[in-house]
This record gives C-alpha cells, structure tokens and sequence, in this order.
C-alpha cells in the first residue's frame, strides 16, 4: 500500500491559481461586485456616440464633445496601457424610492471607487514584485464606460442605457483600472436580454427616450437637475415632479432590477447620509431652500450632491414644491424670493404661481411672485 504523499508534497502539485483569478479575488475583497478584464482597443459603440452628439443631445456637457477620438479607442487616455480591470460596485436598489436618486445618497462613488482601485493597483504591483504602471478610471475620463465593461463580460447595454448584469441588475457603479499589462480577457457579454421589453422607455416623465437606447439628455431629469445650470425649461418643471436630484425611473421600473436589485451591504459608504435620511420631497425642499452656503458644505462634504451646487438644489427645491407643495410650504418660497440667485428666485416665483393655481392658495400669491419673470 503506497503511502500518503507528505502535506507540503500534496500542497506544492496543486496547480497555481491565475493572476486573473487572484485579481477577481482581490477585487471581491475590496468590497467590488463585479469584475471582468478586457483588452484596450477600439470601442464599438464610438459611431452611436458620434451620432448622439451630433444630436446634440449632450446639452450643455460640453466636456462630452471635447477630444472624441480618445473616446473611439481605449488605449489613448492612458498610453502603455494594454489592458484593463473593470468593476462594479453596487449602491442598492432595494431602498425605497425618494427625492434623490439612490446612487447619490451616501459618499461620492468617484472618491470611493478610486481609492479601492488605486489599492488594487497596489496589491498588483507587490503581487508582480515591480511596479506596474496603471491609473485608475471612475467616470471622469474619455472612456466609453460601458462598452469596455459590456466587453469585459458585466452586462449588456440595456434600452435606457444602462448596464444591466442578469444577475444585479443596473444599479451599480463601473469603474476601471488601466494597466501595461496582458491580461487573458474576459468573454463579453454578446446577449441583448431586454426582449420585447419596453417599460423603461413608456415610464420616462420626461420622455426622453426618442427611440431604443436613444437617449435625449437635454430632457432627461437626471440632466435637468444635475448637469444643467440655467433654468429648468417651464415645460418640463411639472414633469420633474418629487425628484430633487437625479432620477431612478428608468431603472426601476426594470424587471432586471425588480428582481435582482440587492440590498445595500451593513456598512455600505452608498447608505444615505442624516440630512438625507428619512426626509420625502417636501421635507428635503424646504431644508435646502432654507440652508446657507456655509451650511451646505458641512451637510454635502463628500457627497456627489455638490456637483449641482446650493443654487442648482434650491432651484430644484422650488420646482418641487411647485409640483408637490402645499399652503403651508408659501412662507418658504415667499422667502425665496429674496435669494441672491436669480435662479433661484425665478423658479420661486414659478412655484407660488403653481401653488396659488392647483392649490387654492390666498388669492394674493400670485402677486407675490410677479416681478420675477
């Protein structure tokens, strides 16, 4: 009877795992979802791109015209680098709807995406014993996002163009890191599972889907009160409805996601913050039509939420208890009037009219707004 091989013998003839393998295990350890790797090279989807800004459907995101041809192919953000790394991180959608899109709740995704890649970046340069050049990628960049993680296996695109991954869903965050390095790619991931499936596009308020993964930003809420800096167009203001920032329609009305959207993890940086928590529309509005600027950059340290600056967030605020406020929300709009932002004091005046029309306001409302166009 041959004896057993000694436990180093049995350990040492186990076939070593791959670096992709200790990579996609680095990754799950650093609190990412996803993981796929993808060869850098020409992106396919840079024709639908082109077409969609000669639409103008960009609106006043001028950055997304600037420089294209880095966005038609992946090695020129980043020149050396031959591969790259593509993660998701999910932010929950199991959370119930509200006035600010679930993604922008908590801390900026791009501060904690990128300091979670640039510590993958770290622990692949000791795994090498050298360092290996790199740079890390969170939605800043001139990068097709979610072509290069539809080819590294995450998803397909779906009809309101997100990135859908049949076994999460959509809401999740992609982020990247590029490095000369080869790595084995990914499969891509070929299949269209939208079907015959048109929810996400009948939900839209706005209707800013002019066609199947045709997306009109200059309608879509999520621009109109985050990107856009003027005022909202008066056509559209009653169609924002509750939603102060960003809008979670689209993808919630996804059956990917009705089904498969997680919860958000225990200690998950993507967890609302206090000045947000347990507030509906009318609570967040009146809060923010009241804030100070000093009190605004305590409130949204570290928040996505900033990007739209105190002026743009009081304009949304007035836009909503327009839509949604009552008789006892006039004394915080009237207020408003004296804002030092035109803006703000424009769709101000637009709400007390709209109070004063469908809510059977005093009959002195109306004039209260008068002067400001």
């Amino acid at each position: 009877m041959t004896a057993a091989a000694p436990a180093a013998t049995r350990a040492s003839s186990a076939p070593a795992r791959s670096l992709e393998a200790r990579l996609e295990a680095q990754c799950y350890a650093l609190g990412f979802d996803l993981v796929g790797f993808v060869r850098l090279g020409p992106a396919e989807s840079a024709a639908h791109f082109d077409e969609w800004l000669a639409r103008g459907c960009e609106g006043e995101m001028a950055y997304m015209a600037r420089d294209p041809e880095l966005r038609h192919d992946t090695r020129r953000p980043s020149p050396g680098a031959v591969s790259a790394i593509v993660v998701g991180m999910s932010y929950g959608g199991r959370e119930p709807t509200g006035p600010v899109a679930r993604y922008a709740r908590g801390d900026d995704y791009h501060d904690v995406m990128k300091e979670r890649l640039r510590a993958l970046h770290r622990w692949l340069s000791e795994e090498m014993g050298a360092d290996v050049p790199g740079r890390a990628y969170v939605d800043t960049a001139p990068i097709l996002e979610r072509d290069l993680a539809r080819r590294a296996g995450l998803g397909w695109v779906g009809k309101n163009t997100n990135l859908i991954n049949p076994g999460t869903g959509s809401f999740f965050f992609i982020g990247s890191l590029f490095v000369a390095m080869e790595l084995e790619a990914s499969a891509p991931f070929e299949a269209d599972r939208c079907g015959s499936c048109t929810r996400c596009l009948e939900a839209c308020p706005t209707q800013a889907f002019d066609g199947v993964r045709r997306l009109d930003a200059r309608k879509c809420i999520s621009y109109l009160t985050i990107e856009h800096r003027g005022a909202i167009p008066e056509e559209l203001r009653a169609l924002v409805g509750e939603w102060v920032y960003g809008c979670d329609v689209c993808q919630t009305t996804c059956p990917w996601n009705a089904k498969f959207a997680t919860e958000l993890a225990d200690g998950s940086p993507y967890r609302a913050r206090e000045v947000l928590a347990g507030k509906d529309a009318r609570q967040l509005a009146r809060a923010l039509l009241g804030m100070t600027q000093e009190e605004f950059s305590r409130a949204f340290r570290g928040s996505p939420m900033k990007r739209a600056k105190l002026r743009g967030l009081k304009r949304n605020a007035a836009v909503v208890l327009g839509n949604v406020g009552r008789v006892e929300d006039v004394p915080v709009l009237q207020q408003s009037l004296n804002d030092g932002e035109p803006l703000v004091r424009e769709h101000a005046a637009w709400a007390l009219r709209r109070l004063d029309r469908d809510r059977d306001a005093p009959p002195s409302l109306s004039d209260t707004g008068d002067s400001e166009p």
